[in-house]
């Protein structure tokens, strides 16, 4: 709708109705010169991955987060309160991803643990009793569970993984290594791989029984990454990134 600044200074109250149902172009001397469009709360809690930056002014209810999921097919995560939209990865992302993943199908094979890739929501109540105290929802790029009794009869997982991988992408990077690193120490995961593509390394820690960092090692090319809390599970670096 276009109107001339006469008619809306003789009738704000009107257009200020009307604008609920569309947008009014306001006109000096047949001229465009304004836009009355309707406003909205601004949505400060869905944090997109490609934000750089971002302000968070409210903390959003497990209630709220899975409203989002189920109305659309974007794939989210929810962390303390905030949710992050998860991007597509690249490909050489998922090289990575599928390589580590091929070690660790040889290594749980006929074991009782097992190896499993995203997506797959991971629910963490970090030092929380209970789930609905401390709602988090994951989906780390690879994860390795020995706790298979805790899938549900709606076969959810609501177990707490042995070991998480996360393969960095420039989007991720801040939310991998702070966020979730303090998400996935505090809520029982014994052992975290944060794999670095642009710099081909891992960060590899292990978190004590008391849920605090008990190492940390920085591996690059031409090392091994053994975890601490598998026998024998050991990858060279060179494995992992020699085709990327």
């Amino acid at each position: 709708m276009r109107i001339n600044t006469t008619d809306l200074q003789n009738a704000f109250g009107k257009y200020l109705s009307l604008v609920e149902k569309e947008d009014i172009i306001i006109t000096k001397n047949g001229r465009s010169v304004a836009k009355l469009i309707r406003y909205n709360e601004p949505n400060h809690f869905l944090v997109h991955e490609e934000s750089k930056k971002y302000k968070a002014t409210k903390k959003i209810s497990y209630e709220e987060y899975m409203n989002l999921v189920n109305s659309c097919d974007q794939r989210y995560e929810l962390i303390d309160g905030e949710i992050y939209l998860l991007a597509s990865p690249s490909f050489n992302h998922q090289i990575v991803v599928n390589e580590i993943a091929w070690h660790f199908n040889n290594y749980f094979r006929k074991k009782p643990c097992r190896s499993l890739t995203a997506p797959l929501d991971v629910r963490l109540f970090g030092y929380a009793t209970k789930f609905e105290e401390d709602p988090n929802v994951v989906q780390p790029d690879i994860i390795v569970i020995c706790d298979e009794d805790k899938v549900n009869e709606n076969n959810k997982y609501e177990g707490i993984p042995t070991l998480i991988v996360e393969v960095l992408s420039p989007s991720t990077k801040g939310k991998d290594m702070v966020s979730k690193l303090n998400l996935y120490m505090k809520s029982g995961v014994s052992e975290y791989w944060i794999v670095d593509l642009e710099n081909r390394s891992i960060i590899q820690y292990s978190f004590s029984q008391e849920r605090d960092i008990d190492c940390l090692i920085v591996l690059k090319e031409g090392d091994t990454v053994k975890s601490t809390s598998f026998e024998v599970l050991e990858i060279p670096l060179k494995d992992i990134f020699t085709t990327i």
